[in-house]
């Protein structure tokens, strides 16, 4: 019986999870106050406390670490990777300390659990990685030689996605070609083929979404960054906080923006309209990478669980492929399941080495 620790640090909380294969034994998120992060200069500093954490509500839910078979970490701000599982090693660690693309809780996340596997003598994971990039290299092209395409994003849940339309079509991941949306506070759309993500569409560039206000008319944006003011930061805010149905209508809630169009808002109804019809576009941005052959369209993530708004999107591209709606996001499970293909020979974890000049 496979039992794996599941850690998923983010910015004010700390997730984790016990999984006994694909059962879930408990999952919870404990919160962080502003006080109690506070005295910590950077993540790094961080670890002790986390790791205190972690190990208080291991203690909680009677869960002894001798117990564990081994750790699936989120996956810090590494330089790019490719999807899958990864061995946590010294290299790895060594990274995150010294040389990681940002700063993200995540990165602790990876250091807690290299030593306590390191410590109970059983493997430490990540999985599906915050920097996957599997872009092929026509993708990556722009107008600009100094600016490439990214293939960063909801990586996690998409390709679960992808790997449970495999799963349930009786297909290796390899075989299939997907388009993936994943539609939460964030939209991004993203293509598998050949077993890898070989084209994506993030958020900063595709379909406006609750909060984010996606690819915008470059002369217009570059002349708001010039406005007496502005700042980087209050540009960075306004794009990655303030766009989309925040910018719009004022709320991020998309159950809420569905109750002011069944109270006749139709405004509403034009920007909700709007924002389905962007993504229809950005997927279809994607059919030509592959000819347009397609086996199936892919809607995740929390917003898929809304029919009004999945029926508007597969009003649009179902002449492309079958679209299939696998609503919600489970980080946590998504990781569970990673783990467990990699210690039941399913997969096999790769081998990262470290990045001196990035």
């Amino acid at each position: 019986m496979e039992r794996l620790l599941i850690l998923n640090p983010g910015s004010t909380s700390t997730k984790l999870a016990v999984y006994e294969e694909d059962k879930s034994l408990f999952t919870e998120s404990v919160k962080h106050t502003p006080e109690e992060l506070a005295p910590f200069d950077c993540v790094v500093d961080q670890y002790d406390f986390r790791k205190d954490v972690i190990l208080s509500c291991l203690k909680r839910h009677d869960i002894d670490l001798k117990s564990l078979t081994a750790i699936v970490a989120r996956g810090g701000l590494l330089p790019p990777i490719e999807a899958g599982a990864y061995t946590i090693n010294e290299d790895m660690v060594w990274q995150l300390k010294n040389h990681p693309r940002n700063e993200h809780a995540s990165n602790v996340g990876v250091m807690i659990a290299f030593d306590i596997g390191k410590q109970q003598g059983i493997p430490a994971y990540i999985y599906d990685g915050i920097t996957v990039e599997e872009l092929t290299p026509i993708n990556k092209v722009t107008g600009l030689p100094s600016m490439q395409r990214k293939g960063m994003g909801h990586n996690l849940n998409t390709r679960a996605a992808a790997l449970r339309y495999a799963r349930e079509h009786h297909k290796a991941y390899k075989d299939i070609t997907v388009i993936v949306a994943h539609l939460g506070g964030g939209i991004s759309v993203n293509l598998h083929h050949n077993g890898k993500i070989e084209d994506f569409i993030n958020d900063e560039e595709g379909p406006f979404s609750p909060e984010r206000a996606g690819g915008l008319p470059m002369f217009d944006v570059i002349a708001e960054c010039f406005k007496e003011g502005n700042t980087y930061k209050d540009m960075m805010k306004l794009v990655k906080t303030k766009g989309g149905l925040m910018a719009h209508l004022g709320t991020t809630d998309a159950v809420e923006v569905e109750r002011m169009i069944d109270n006749g808002d139709e405004h509403a109804k034009l920007i909700y309209d709007a924002m389905a019809l962007n993504i229809a576009k950005n997927i279809g941005k994607l059919a030509p990478g592959v000819k347009g052959r397609l086996d199936a369209i892919l809607l995740t993530g929390g917003i898929a669980y809304s029919k009004l708004f999945t029926d508007k999107i597969t009003d649009y591209v179902s002449f492309l492929a079958p679209v299939i709606v696998y609503p919600g996001e489970d980080e946590m499970q998504a990781l569970a399941m990673g783990g467990l293909r990699v210690l039941r020979g399913e997969e096999k974890a790769k081998i990262f080495h470290r990045v001196v000049n990035m």
